[in-house]
């Protein structure tokens, strides 16, 4: 039975997603409070996250932010981004540092979904925080799915994102073959319906491709940082996530394309150019142009420079001026990003004195002095 809720929530970040769950708490009856980097017209709005964690008891986080945040034992903070499981492991510890809890609650639906309150929420964490925020994640979902231990979540929202990626490439590669083979695509979209390969995702993303609606619902660079997350932790297993690395590879071409913004459905484009406006024509390479350079199948270093750059763009700053390549190997120099999961290495020799931190990790830990709080849990998940 759901209870009622009569303390205040607070959101932070007002995107795609962010800014409908306030509108379906509100419609709930409950008293929201909402910070964006950007200030917006809207009821309630903050100066700051330190003043929303003063007003609220509940924080459901949707935005990177490197503002502390005063945290108390009657805090509950929601994290909703889709980080690697390690991230957000070290991101409990430090809310249970400060006296607070966490619960991890990853969603899948998008911004559809998020409009109409039929999100699906996997949850994990402490049972009685996952049991008293439950009617707040119900203000928003059609099913909440309880998972497990912090970072399990995380775990499965990576690998059921990984099917949907997958699901439109395919269907993007068989597009192509209809296209070329002189069928009209809508004779495909109706015959998907009657086949059991069919999917919620289809349904929505085929007729979308026919149409080139490639508005965006879930972007290519939030799918593509999933991929390479996804990707990292089958390095770290020993598996060789083919069909994950490919997807990786295909969402990464759109997102250099300059197109990171679109919906991740957009990588239709390399099969079937008649969904290319004139001006995407203009950027394809002709035949006296200069070949760009292979993506390899497993390039990590170039991925993650890739992932920076769009990451910077996404909160509005410039991306550094990468310094130029000098002559040698400078690999080991190369800083680790902080949100993906690094594969099986050899151990580097150990500090003079520092002892290894007692809390395991994915190797990219920082002192917690040189981030803001939750930067490193947040960051590239602006939805």
């Amino acid at each position: 039975m759901t209870r009622t809720i009569r303390k205040s929530v607070g959101i932070i970040g007002l995107g795609i997603i962010g800014r409908r769950i306030a509108d379906h708490l509100r419609h709930q009856g409950l008293s929201v409070f909402v910070w964006n980097r950007t200030p917006r017209p809207v009821p309630n709005f903050v100066g700051s996250p330190a003043e929303l964690a003063q007003t609220c008891n509940y924080l459901q986080l949707f935005v990177s932010d490197d503002d502390a945040m005063s945290l108390t034992p009657r805090h509950i903070v929601i994290a909703h981004p889709t980080v690697s499981p390690d991230t957000m492991r070290e991101a409990a510890a430090l809310v249970e540092r400060r006296g607070a809890r966490l619960v991890e609650a990853p969603f899948t639906g998008s911004k559809l979904g998020a409009e109409k309150g039929q999100l699906v929420y996997y949850v994990s964490g402490d049972e009685a925080a996952v049991n008293e925020v439950r009617p707040l994640l119900q203000a928003s979902s059609k099913a909440i799915v309880d998972i497990g231990a912090i970072g399990d979540a995380s775990i499965i929202k990576i690998a059921t994102n990984m099917v949907t990626a997958a699901s439109v490439q395919g269907a993007a590669e068989a597009m192509a073959i209809v296209h070329y083979s002189g069928i009209p695509l809508e004779k495909f979209a109706d015959a998907l319906k009657q086949n059991s390969s069919n999917s919620g995702t289809l349904d929505l993303k085929v007729p979308r491709i026919i149409s080139a609606d490639f508005e965006p619902h879930f972007s290519v660079k939030h799918m593509l940082k999933d991929m390479q997350i996804a990707n990292r932790m089958g390095r770290h297993f020993d598996l060789d996530l083919t069909v994950a690395g490919a997807t990786r590879d295909r969402l990464l071409d759109e997102a250099r394309q300059g197109r990171g913004d679109d919906d991740y459905s957009s990588i239709a484009r390399r099969f079937l150019p008649f969904v290319q406006t004139p001006e995407m024509a203009e950027r394809q390479p002709d035949l006296f142009s200069p070949r760009p350079a292979e993506v390899p199948h497993e390039s990590p270093e170039f991925v993650e420079e890739q992932l920076a750059k769009l990451e910077a763009t996404q909160i509005g700053q410039l991306p550094a001026e990468a310094a130029p390549p000098e002559e040698g190997p400078v690999a080991e120099e190369r800083p680790k990003p902080a949100d993906l999961e690094t594969p099986r290495q050899t151990e580097p020799e150990p500090e003079e004195t520092t002892p290894p931190p007692e809390t395991p990790s994915n190797g990219d830990s920082e002192p917690e002095a040189k981030r803001g709080f939750f930067s490193r849990l947040l960051r590239r998940t602006d939805y």
